[in-house]
């Protein structure tokens, strides 16, 4: 790596530890925000006439209330939240009780440092790094968001869809129009034929269609070409880790295990190697 690729990739991994602790809100809050945004409609539509208006709720989004300790309520200051570092100086402590703060936080923010300094070295610091650093950062959270809670928010899947679309439409990306067309379409169609087939078979559903919107939007980023790849190589790693919880006994209730994490791993991989490189580490 020459002095200025060591450099781009260093600023964007700097960028990176930003983003990524901006992630760790993302992921705590916006499913919280789904569930008061469900709760509000679903007793809007309940209230009739003469029921007095519902109050309104304190306001809760990814920029207010100020952050706190889960254990003690104690507000975080700007000192103690600085990416990475006030991790390491409170040493993976609450300033304010002790308890411990999950090493999720700091390994989200180093998760997406990585990341970015990647897109850095590999294109530099031009409007194509940028894109793919979106990329890569909205799969990160919606890896941990679904992980967390099964959820795949369209307030992320759609923008990231569109987004491809539109980078490869402007040539921001190396993705044609055409080949990220038909990589959404193809994308969101094969696994939505996929769903009901399971459906009509066994009566259950195997996913949710915040997949077929997650793998639409892989297929607009990284074209129809690499759909295969990408599915395979999250089937494979699905079923791995999977049967490693089964056999261990940490399955949640109903014994789900989202898919989107894999999906997302496979599309990260994609990006890095290129799906040729997936097929043959798989062996195909």
């Amino acid at each position: 790596m020459g002095g200025l690729e060591a450099l781009e990739a260093a600023l964007l991994g700097l960028l990176g530890l930003l983003v990524g602790s901006f992630l760790n809100v993302v992921i705590h809050r916006l499913p919280k925000m789904m569930e008061m945004r469900w709760a509000a409609e679903c007793a809007e539509m309940t209230q009739t006439d003469t029921t007095e208006p519902l109050a309104d709720a304190p306001k809760f989004n990814l920029m207010v209330p100020r952050s706190r300790c889960p254990h003690c309520g104690h507000a975080i200051q700007w000192f103690e939240n600085i990416p990475l570092a006030s991790y390491m100086v409170l040493g993976g402590k609450c300033r304010s009780c002790r308890a411990p703060i999950s090493l999720r936080y700091p390994g989200v923010e180093l998760l997406t440092a990585a990341l970015f300094g990647w897109c850095g070295w590999h294109w530099g610091l031009n409007w194509t790094a940028v894109a793919w650093c979106g990329f890569s950062a909205a799969l990160v959270a919606l890896t941990f968001i679904d992980w967390d809670t099964t959820l795949l928010p369209d307030d992320i899947t759609l923008p990231l869809l569109w987004a491809g679309l539109c980078a490869a439409a402007l040539g921001v990306i190396r993705t044609s129009l055409p080949d990220a067309l038909w990589g959404a379409v193809a994308g969101y169609l094969s696994l939505w034929l996929v769903y009901w087939a399971f459906k009509l078979i066994t009566g259950k559903e195997g996913m949710g269609y915040g997949d077929f919107k997650l793998y639409a939007a892989l297929g607009a980023w990284l074209g129809w070409q690499a759909l295969i790849a990408v599915i395979l190589m999250a089937s494979v790693i699905g079923a791995v880790i999977g049967i490693g919880i089964k056999i261990f006994g940490k399955l949640r209730e109903g014994g789900y295990v989202p898919f989107g994490p894999f999906l997302a791993i496979a599309g990260v991989t994609a990006m890095i190697v290129g799906p040729a490189s997936i097929l043959q580490l798989i062996g195909l």
